[in-house]
């Protein structure tokens, strides 16, 4: 994920508002006592995720990959008075971590987390979103995002995480393993859609941004 020098990296950290007292702890739990840390958003896309959510004023948002829960906070900072916010995550082992650090939160009674599968889940769902945060297993991304683009307001917003994949989306001197391909499908494909104006953010492991017109 590292495409910026370290000094860069800090320099850009130490120039973004912290972390909350809870964010922090839950970045420093996730990485003591979960495995695969680096799935967490951290810090610096943690506060690019609630810049969106606080400029947009959602009210309501959608999170596909809850992991131990700290972008669902970070998206949770933005959303209306009457805002909810669904996180779904098929991952069992993780719920009473990632719901204790929700229960302590402000946003607690705006958080709908649930254990489920996200592909049977989200045709149910009756809401329409102002903003989706896809962060799942990369091999349904595509499918992932043609569940929820129907059920985005025009001017709402779909964010997926680690489209640059560590970089693999643009080596080619090594076999392409099949997430690789992927992502690389699923950024051609939002990048073809008449439906969205797309940005590829190069932040940490790359931020798939698509506006519906």
């Amino acid at each position: 994920m590292e495409f910026l020098s370290e000094a860069i990296e800090g320099y850009s950290q130490a120039h973004t508002s912290p972390e909350s007292t809870l964010l922090a702890l839950l970045n420093r739990e996730t990485h003591a006592k979960v495995l695969q840390p680096r799935m967490l958003s951290g810090h610096v896309q943690g506060r690019l995720l609630a810049l969106f959510s606080t400029m947009m004023r959602p009210r309501r948002v959608l999170e596909i990959g809850t992991y131990t829960g700290y972008s669902a906070l970070c998206l949770a900072e933005g959303l209306t008075e009457d805002g909810l916010l669904i996180t779904i995550d098929v991952n069992e082992e993780l719920e009473d971590f990632t719901r204790s650090f929700f229960d302590k939160s402000p946003y607690k009674n705006k958080i709908d987390y649930r254990i489920a599968n996200a592909v049977e889940l989200i045709p149910t769902l009756p809401d329409t979103f102002d903003l989706v945060f896809i962060d799942a297993d990369k091999l349904n991304y595509a499918l992932y995002y043609d569940l929820v683009i129907d059920k985005v307001r025009p001017g709402g917003v779909i964010i997926a995480d680690n489209v640059l994949w560590s970089g693999k989306v643009v080596q080619t001197d090594k076999k392409i393993d099949k997430d690789t391909q992927n992502l690389l499908d699923f950024n051609q494909k939002v990048h073809n859609d008449p439906r969205v104006s797309n940005l590829l953010l190069p932040i940490r492991d790359g931020l798939m941004i698509a506006y519906k017109n």
